[in-house]
């Protein structure tokens, strides 16, 4: 695939950017930003299919890996890392892994991203069995460190998805369950940190997000799991117990403080009854 095939390098709808005040500036992401909802909801049964095909491995003990370099590796290490707090489940359950390592995630380190092999030694250290998912993201979808970790944990039986902003990409040819968010050209040509950034961002919130309902770490609407790692979230742990078990506030936060978790508290009560 070329530079000319790849829809995220084509040329910006807009020119002449730095002529354009700052509302027509913003006005205009705007506009791109609107397309970006779109695009993941035609990818809407895409996503389905590779959540479905997780949840069974993860119900089983299989991780959840994302690899990726620059902005996508970034967004990876970003979604995986806030699951726990939000969840209450361990660091292991999902992991991000950029190329580069974790100096990438605030410095660009020169050429990782092109270092075809690096992926998968990167996997090897987590030592991945095959209940195990590891989704490649790459705006591009030609990543050298991407597409070819795809291709060798295919080969070594785990399960493989990809999220990607160009159409039929080497990247989405390895991978079992390729997601392809079609955005279309970024506003500033080429800068596929803008709308393929946002659609990664949503796509992994939505695969995440609706693997934890399905393993039980919400009831309701509600994180009954979190960490209570703030005064914040203890306040709202507490309110949920109000509205659960009609307790006074103090009793409430008392209760909660006790059992470490809103599910904690819960899990009580009901063995109680």
């Amino acid at each position: 695939m070329t530079a000319q095939d790849k829809i995220t390098e084509q040329p910006s709808r807009y020119d002449h950017l730095e002529q354009m005040s700052v509302t027509e500036l913003l006005q205009h992401i705007n506009e791109e930003d609107a397309l970006v909802a779109e695009a993941v909801g035609r990818a809407l049964p895409q996503i389905r299919a590779v959540v479905e095909a997780i949840e069974p491995r993860m119900k089983r003990g299989g991780r959840l890996f994302y690899i990726g370099a620059g902005t996508s590796g970034r967004l990876g290490v970003l979604d995986a890392s806030e699951l726990p707090p939000t969840f209450g489940v361990p660091e292991t359950w999902v992991v991000g892994i950029i190329a580069g390592g974790d100096e990438a995630l605030r410095h660009a380190v020169e050429r990782a991203e092109d270092i075809a092999g690096q992926g998968w030694r990167d996997l090897l250290l987590h030592h991945p069995t095959k209940d195990d998912t590891v989704i490649g993201i790459a705006a591009s979808g030609t990543t050298p460190y991407v597409v070819d970790a795809i291709r060798q944990a295919r080969q070594n039986g785990l399960l493989t998805g990809c999220i990607t902003s160009n159409p039929d990409t080497p990247l989405a040819h390895e991978a079992e369950f390729p997601i392809e968010t079609i955005v279309g050209p970024e506003f500033v040509t080429g800068s596929s940190r803008m709308k393929s950034g946002t659609a990664q961002k949503m796509v992994l919130n939505m695969i995440s997000t609706t693997l934890m309902i399905r393993v039980g770490r919400v009831q309701g609407n509600r994180m009954v799991n979190m960490q209570l790692t703030n005064n914040k979230l203890v306040d709202r742990g507490t309110r949920m117990l109000q509205d659960y078990l009609g307790l006074g506030y103090d009793e409430a936060q008392q209760r909660l403080l006790e059992a470490g978790s809103v599910a904690g508290v819960l899990e009580g009560s009901l063995a109680q009854k």
